[in-house]
């Protein structure tokens, strides 16, 4: 193996060892292994990436034990194109700003919530949902995707739930059994893959008989539509809101949600051909799952449930774009794929002001919270720009994949209607969510704002985030140019 397959050997191994030995170092040790492994995942998959990029893909087969029941082999491995380099950056950079913020934000100081000193399991599951979400962007099979896919689900479950409390444990359940019902449609896929054409590969979807096909696209989708919290499946996400917040930031604004978009756009760049119905289902629901969460933003008080649902929302422009792409619009597949990048780091951003807002005051709630850019100005100019980011307003990260998929849209033969739509979406979100942000931070301190502080090491997250709403794009733009869906 050359140097190119250790760097992905190193990418994929880190955060699992990390999270063996965070789980079992107490203190700052603990924490100390936990920002160590986050930084060597986001080192190596820096020098991955970099080095991929202007070569073709590349793939190492790895030596897995012999499964005599299946006589072509699984052939596990590792694989890295520019698809997986969008997600691997994403979730490599923001999991160690992450890791990074958790070491202030899980205090007994916390007045929302006084969290132990003792992280272990925190760090252990933490960096295990990295390391599963790495194995998942370098899968170069369905069956290994799978694999690591049911491990984000676990991880998922066991973070959502850390408090303990009644509220928590009845989320992570709700989460752990609405996402694994897509996790049972994964499977039926799989089963039916194999059948077909005893193979695993992506390729090998386009092989089956035209029915089989269309059941097994359609089993892929329900799974993908369940891990992004899209209709019928939206309701866990909100509620998974229990969580401490920079798994909000990470699981549920930049990592987990984006498992199911990524499985679609992997189907898809493999060159599977959808069809006319199959490809104006995708748009319906894309659709419907936005309006639907677009109108639940104007009943939150809990600022991190309002996050949820605009995260419902922008997985919605994912699929759409992708339903784009399905149907020959390379611009609406490029701009989903960057969305995820893109929306990844304006959500997290916003996600990770929600949690030092809790910190400091005590409370999520949007009505209790006034003045708080007194107390803190630099908290009050990230959520500004998250805000910018997120709904797509120049320069910052989202206006690029948006405009994409805008011009994805005009490509589709209902251009017109759905550019519409799309535009009326950004300006209500726009409007709430900078009305949300006049509410909190300005006016007269409330009483809960007085005592608020600003964390050291959360404001130098905070900065960062802001600093990749800018730049992320510079990242995303050269590697989606790449992509041309087969």
């Amino acid at each position: 193996m050359d140097i190119m397959g250790i760097l992905l050997l190193v990418t994929l191994l880190a955060p699992f060892a990390g999270a063996v030995l965070a789980g079992l170092l107490r203190g700052r040790l603990g924490s100390f292994v936990a920002m160590l492994a986050a930084g060597v995942t986001l080192l190596a998959a820096g020098e991955a990436v970099l080095a991929i990029y202007p070569n073709a893909p590349v793939n190492y087969p790895l030596a897995a034990p012999s499964l005599p029941w299946i006589s072509a082999g699984p052939s596990f491995g590792l694989a890295l194109d520019s698809l997986g380099s969008v997600l691997l950056v994403g979730i490599t950079l923001i999991g160690f700003l992450v890791v990074l913020y958790s070491t202030e934000y899980l205090s007994p100081h916390n007045l929302e919530h006084a969290y132990s000193t003792d992280r272990r399991s925190y760090f252990f599951w933490l960096l295990t949902f990295v390391g599963a979400m790495v194995g998942l962007a370098l899968s170069p099979n369905l069956l290994q995707m799978f694999i690591f896919w049911e491990i984000t689900t676990l991880s998922s479950w066991a973070l959502i739930s850390y408090s303990q409390q009644e509220r928590a444990l009845r989320a992570g359940f709700k989460a752990l059994i609405m996402t694994h019902l897509g996790g049972l449609a994964f499977l039926v896929a799989l089963l039916l893959l194999f059948v077909g054409t005893q193979s695993f590969s992506f390729e090998a979807l386009d092989q089956l008989a035209l029915p089989v096909k269309t059941g097994a696209f359609v089993l892929l989708l329900l799974a993908a539509w369940a891990k992004s919290a899209q209709l019928p499946f939206h309701t866990w996400l909100p509620d998974a809101m229990e969580a401490p917040s920079p798994v909000s930031a990470y699981l549920h604004g930049a990592a987990m949600v984006n498992a199911g978009v990524f499985l679609i756009a992997r189907v898809l760049f493999s060159g599977f051909h959808v069809s006319t119905n199959l490809g104006l289902l995708m748009v319906i629901m894309a659709l419907l799952t936005m309006f639907m969460a677009l109108l639940a933003y104007f009943r939150q008080d809990d600022l991190k449930r309002l996050l949820a649902y605009s995260t419902i929302v922008h997985l919605g422009y994912i699929f759409l774009g992708l339903s784009l792409g399905a149907t020959g619009s390379v611009a609406g597949y490029q701009g989903a794929v960057l969305h995820i990048l893109c929306h990844g780091v304006g959500k997290a951003t916003l996600f990770l002001c929600a949690g030092a807002i809790a910190f400091s005051t005590g409370t999520r709630s949007i009505s209790q919270v006034r003045g708080l850019a007194t107390r803190w100005p630099l908290l009050g100019l990230a959520y500004l720009v998250g805000v910018l980011a997120v709904t797509g307003i120049p320069p910052f990260a989202g206006f690029w994949s948006k405009f994409l998929i805008f011009v994805g849209a005009l490509q589709s033969p209902a251009g017109w209607l759905v550019l519409v739509l799309l535009v009326l979406e950004s300006v209500i979100s726009f409007g709430w969510l900078l009305w949300v942000g006049q509410k909190i931070f300005l006016g007269e301190p409330s009483e809960v704002v007085l005592a608020a502080e600003d964390p050291p090491v959360m404001s130098g997250v905070l900065i960062a985030g802001m600093a990749l709403c800018l730049l992320i794009p510079l990242v995303g733009i050269p590697l989606v140019q790449r992509m041309m869906v087969p």
